[in-house]
């Protein structure tokens, strides 16, 4: 069995968010997008759902991270090359995100960042080989 991961951020605005998502090109299901969330297929096995605060504490009795003052989670997504790297953080960035860093060349590794409009951070690689020992 292919299992699935289904990430759950809380978000201050729902029309902001699901637009954010909308313009970095994650497909969005309107299945499960509403009133009461959102819903976006990064990939096949990665789903996201956004929250409004209400709904997300239906399923925590934990306060919603204040996420200016406190990190409460990394995310990070591969990608297929440098390229999507950079072109996934430009449209972060042209969406209403902001980043924290400069892209990092690690030789095995590209690395760039960007936070979302309610403060989740996002690590973006690129993988094209192994470390050296």
């Amino acid at each position: 069995m292919s299992r699935q991961i289904f990430i759950n951020l809380p978000v201050a605005d729902l029309p902001r968010s699901v637009a954010f998502f909308a313009a970095l090109g994650f497909a969005p299901n309107p299945q499960f997008t509403g009133e009461g969330g959102g819903c976006f297929s990064i990939t096949d096995t990665i789903i996201l759902m956004l929250c409004p605060h209400a709904r997300f504490r239906d399923f925590t009795p934990k306060e919603i991270c204040d996420t200016s003052k406190a990190v409460e989670v990394l995310l990070s997504l591969s990608c297929d090359s440098r390229e999507e790297v950079d072109s996934l953080v430009a449209r972060a960035l042209a969406a209403g995100g902001t980043t924290y860093d400069e892209p990092e060349d690690f030789g095995f590794m590209y690395t760039h960042s960007f936070v979302d409009p309610d403060g989740h951070g996002w690590g973006v690689l690129h993988l094209s080989g192994t470390p050296a020992p």
